[in-house]
C-alpha cells in the first residue's frame, strides 16, 4: 500500500459513503408525504433517527477501535442498503420508524471509522510524523461533492423516470441503495485493515465500554480536544440555525412551498459545493496563517459573518432577499468546511490509533448534541421574536467561538504540544 493508494481508496469510501444521503435527502420528506404521513408523523420518524444515532455514536466508535475500522464500515453500508431499500417501498409510519432507526444504526458506525483506518494507513506506510492535512481535506472536499452531485441527482431523477414504471420519488432511494451496496464491495474487497491488535469476542465485548470510557475521559480531560468538542456543540447550533429555518425563509421568498423547495435544493446544493471549495482551502488557510489552530479562526470568521448577513437580511424580499441567503448559505458552508478540516487534522494529531474513532465519535456526538438542543430552542425563539433574531444568535456564538483556538497548540502525533511559529514582524 503506497500514500497515493490509500489516498485514492479513501476517496472512493468518502464519495460512497455520503452520494445515498444525498440521493435521499431531497425527495425523502416528500415521499413521506406521497406515502400519506403527517407533519408529526415525519417529525417522529426524523427524532427516531436522531436518538438512534446519538445512543450508538460512542459505542461505534469504541467497537471500531477494537475490532477495526473495515469490519464496521461494512456493517455501516449494509445497513444502509437494508435502510434505502426499506424506505423506497415503506407505506406505514411504523415502516419509515424502522427505516429511520436502520439509517440511525447506518449514520453512527459509519462516523470516523473511514478517516481513522486512512490515518491508521498513512502512519503504517509514512511513520507518526505524516502530513495528514491534504488527505484529510481531499476527503472532506470529496464527502462535500458526493452530498452536492446527490442533492442534485435526487432533485432531478423523479422528472425523467418514465411514467407507469417505478414511483418516481421513490427512485432516489433506490439509487441511494445501489450505491451503498457498491459502498459495501470497495470496503470488503479494496479496503486492507490497517495493523491493529486482535481480540477475541468476548474481549472485544468488554473492550469497548473501557474504550468509550478512555475515549470521553481524553476528550473532556485534554484541553486542545476540549475545545475542539466545545467548537463541535457550537457548529451544530449554526447548522441547525440555517437547515431549520432557510427552507421557511425560503418558501416566503419564492411565493409557494413548491417553489420554495426548489430553491432550497439549489441553494443545498450550492452550499455543499462551497463546502467542498472550503474543504480544498484548508491547507492554504492553515498555510497562510502559519498553523491550523489560526487556520481554523479563518474559517470562522466568515462563517459568523454569513450568520450575520442572514439575520441583517431576514426583512429582505423579493430577488434581493432570495440572492442574499443563498450567499450566506454558501459562504457559511465554505468557512466551516476550512474550520472542519483543520479541527480534523488536530484531533487526530492529539490521539493514537487506540481511541482514534472513538474520539472522533465524540466530536461527532457534541455536532448533534448541538443541533438537537437548538432545534427546539431556535424553533421557539424565531416564532416569539422572528428569524433574525435567530440567526443573530447563531451568529453571535459562532463569532465566540473563535475564541477557543486562541493561543491553541500545535501538536506533534500523540499530543505532544509544541508552539506554534509566531507570525513575522513584518506580515
Amino acid at each position: 500500500m503506497t500514500p497515493r493508494s490509500a489516498l485514492r481508496r479513501y476517496l472512493v469510501v468518502c464519495f460512497l459513503t455520503w452520494l445515498p444521503t444525498g440521493l435521499m435527502l431531497t425527495t425523502m420528506v416528500l415521499l413521506m408525504t406521497e406515502r400519506g404521513l403527517g407533519l408529526a408523523e415525519i417529525g417522529t420518524a426524523f427524532t427516531v433517527f436522531s436518538v438512534v444515532t446519538l445512543s450508538l455514536e460512542l459505542p461505534t466508535g469504541g467497537l471500531a477501535d477494537v475490532v477495526g475500522r473495515r469490519v464496521v464500515l461494512a456493517v455501516s453500508a449494509g445497513f444502509t442498503v437494508v435502510a434505502l431499500a426499506l424506505m423506497a417501498v415503506s407505506t406505514t409510519f411504523w415502516m419509515f420508524v424502522l427505516t429511520g432507526v436502520l439509517k440511525g444504526v447506518a449514520r453512527a458506525l459509519s462516523s470516523g471509522p473511514a478517516t481513522a483506518w486512512y490515518v491508521d494507513t498513512l502512519h503504517d506506510v509514512e511513520g507518526r510524523d505524516a502530513d495528514l492535512r491534504p488527505g484529510l481535506s481531499r476527503g472532506s472536499a470529496t464527502e462535500s461533492a458526493a452530498l452536492c452531485l446527490g442533492v442534485l441527482a435526487g432533485g432531478f431523477v423523479p422528472l425523467v423516470v418514465p411514467p407507469g414504471t417505478v414511483e418516481p420519488l421513490a427512485v432516489p432511494p433506490l439509487l441511494g441503495a445501489v450505491a451503498a451496496a457498491v459502498l459495501l464491495g470497495v470496503v470488503l474487497l479494496a479496503l486492507p485493515e490497517p495493523s491493529h491488535r486482535r481480540a477475541s469476542l468476548g474481549g472485544t465485548l468488554r473492550a469497548v465500554p473501557a474504550t468509550v470510557l478512555s475515549g470521553l475521559r481524553l476528550a473532556t480531560g485534554h484541553g486542545v480536544l476540549r475545545r475542539l468538542t466545545v467548537y463541535s456543540l457550537v457548529t451544530g447550533v449554526a447548522l441547525t440555525a440555517v437547515e431549520l429555518l432557510t427552507p421557511g425563509r425560503l418558501a416566503g421568498l419564492a411565493g409557494t412551498a413548491e417553489l420554495g423547495g426548489t430553491a432550497y435544493a439549489l441553494v443545498a446544493a450550492l452550499g455543499f459545493a462551497g463546502s467542498s471549495a472550503g474543504s480544498a482551502l484548508a491547507p492554504r488557510a492553515a498555510r497562510l496563517a502559519r498553523g491550523p489552530a489560526r487556520g481554523a479562526v479563518l474559517g470562522v470568521v466568515p462563517a459568523a459573518l454569513s450568520l450575520g448577513a442572514l439575520a441583517a437580511t431576514a426583512e429582505t424580499g423579493g430577488p434581493a432577499g432570495l440572492v442574499a441567503a443563498g450567499a450566506a448559505y454558501v459562504v457559511m458552508y465554505a468557512g466551516l468546511a476550512v474550520t472542519s478540516v483543520l479541527c480534523l487534522e488536530m484531533t487526530h494529531r492529539a490521539v493514537t490509533a487506540a481511541e482514534r474513532t472513538t474520539v472522533g465519535s465524540t466530536g461527532s456526538l457534541a455536532l448533534q448534541a448541538g443541533g438537537a438542543m437548538s432545534n427546539v430552542g431556535l424553533g421557539v425563539l424565531a416564532t416569539a421574536a422572528g428569524t433574525g433574531v435567530a440567526w443573530g444568535l447563531a451568529a453571535a456564538l459562532m463569532t465566540a467561538s473563535a475564541l477557543l483556538f486562541a493561543r491553541l497548540p500545535a501538536l506533534r502525533p500523540g499530543g505532544v504540544a509544541v508552539a506554534e511559529p509566531e507570525r513575522a514582524a513584518s506580515a
